[in-house]
């Protein structure tokens, strides 16, 4: 396995690490804007997933490709 590969890998791997820990994050504090840890943490995984899932569609381009 190159290292690309295994970068790429961990990147996809990232989300469902992050949010697949329920102790890590099951809580109220500390408060984003008077919404509970539990939520804008949640929210937080959306962004960071899209921001890795553009960073592997990079990573995994042809170089041909437009």
């Amino acid at each position: 396995m190159t290292a690309k590969r295994m970068l790429i890998g961990l990147l996809l791997a990232a989300p469902f690490v992050g949010t697949l820990m329920p102790w890590t994050y099951n809580r109220a504090a500390p408060p984003l804007f008077g919404m509970p840890f539990f939520y804008w943490y949640q929210l937080a995984w959306i962004v960071v997933t899209a921001v890795l899932l553009g960073v592997v569609a990079i990573l995994t381009r042809e170089p041909n490709d437009v």
